[in-house]
C-alpha cells in the first residue's frame, strides 16, 4: 500500500476515534458522522484504486 493510502488510512481512523469522543461527550453531531463517511469512502476508493 502507497504513503498516501496509509496516510488516509490512518487519518480515517483518528477521525473515526475523534468523532465518537465528541459524541460521547457532547451528543451525536450528525455533519461530523457523515464527514466521517465520506472520508472512509474516499479512503476505500484509494485501496482499491491500488489493489487492482
Amino acid at each position: 500500500m502507497p504513503g498516501s493510502t496509509k496516510t488516509m488510512g490512518v487519518l480515517t481512523m483518528g477521525g473515526l476515534v475523534v468523532v465518537t469522543a465528541y459524541t460521547v461527550a457532547l451528543g451525536s453531531n450528525g455533519w461530523l458522522w457523515f464527514g466521517w463517511v465520506v472520508l472512509g469512502l474516499i479512503t476505500l476508493a484509494m485501496v482499491a484504486s491500488h489493489t487492482t
